[in-house]
């Protein structure tokens, strides 16, 4: 079963609290902006757990019946048994239907503004690499040429059909990334050199092995294509630390392995801005 949204939290729960982390100074268990909801019997999310949490649910209790706080600036240190050194500041919103207007439309401009990975192939890897990226930052769309295969993806990721799988490639925005998991090494091949022929992907892979690799690599060069391509493309997916080819483990390594990417670009950007303010 899948977990529930914030959304579908507060559709159960309408008298709820939400609980925002309006600011984070010094070291903090979560940034500002984070959030969560607290119903009377009832929790989604988190800003960080331990102490700081029990007293903001307390809080959000009180709230419910009257007497909370709408505001708490809190000293994370051993005054209250934590030691991140911080300090945080949280807002209690009691929900209402404008209220969750709001936050409806907060989430799905932050959805916007998510990386988005197509990924090709929905078999044994594909499934798991969907189950794992389904709660994580990212704008996730499945696209299979089998319809079947389609049927027991986890709700809330996008989902394409196509006789042409390669052809996708071309609509995906910039900065995107590509998952290659089909069924075909031949597809897989198409998709790869359509998704190496741009120059503005974040991350290209396929899942395979060292003889996979090379394989693609003499295609490719009997293709006519510029074999520097290759160095764009990581396969095997997941990297060769970890050699486990159950799905399950295979999708939290390139899980984590997106991760890194898009952290490491995120972390660029802000060095450039602070670079040329």
């Amino acid at each position: 079963m899948q977990p529930l949204s914030a959304l579908d939290f507060l559709a159960e729960h309408p008298r709820s609290v939400l609980v925002e982390v309006t600011e984070a100074k010094g070291s903090t268990p979560r940034d500002a902006g984070a959030f969560m909801l607290v119903s009377r019997d009832a929790i989604w999310g988190t800003i960080g757990g331990g102490q700081l949490e029990y007293m903001a649910i307390d809080n959000a209790h009180a709230f419910l019946c009257g007497n909370g706080l709408p505001e708490m600036n809190i000293p994370l240190g051993p005054d209250i048994g934590q030691c991140c050194g911080g300090r945080t500041r949280l807002a209690f919103t009691p929900m209402t239907p404008v209220h969750a207007e709001n936050l409806r439309q907060r989430l799905e401009g932050e959805h916007q503004t998510l990386p988005h990975i197509s990924l090709f192939g929905a078999g044994h890897v594909g499934r798991a690499l969907a189950r794992a990226l389904c709660p994580l930052p990212f704008k996730l769309t499945v696209v299979e040429t089998r319809a079947e295969e389609l049927q027991s993806l986890p709700s809330g990721i996008g989902s394409r059909l196509t006789a042409l799988p390669e052809a996708e490639v071309a609509k995906m925005p910039a900065g995107s990334a590509v998952l290659i998991l089909t069924h075909d090494h031949a597809l897989d091949f198409l998709i790869a050199r359509a998704a190496l022929a741009r120059q503005d992907l974040a991350y290209v892979g396929m899942i395979g092995s060292a003889t996979k690799r090379a394989t693609f690599a003499h295609w490719l060069k009997r293709e006519g294509e510029d074999e520097s391509l290759m160095r764009r493309l990581t396969l095997p997916i997941g990297g060769n630390v970890v050699r486990d080819k159950r799905p399950e483990v295979i999708a939290a390594l390139v899980a984590a392995e997106l991760l890194t990417v898009y952290a490491a670009r995120q972390e660029m950007r802000s060095e450039r801005q602070v670079a040329y303010p």
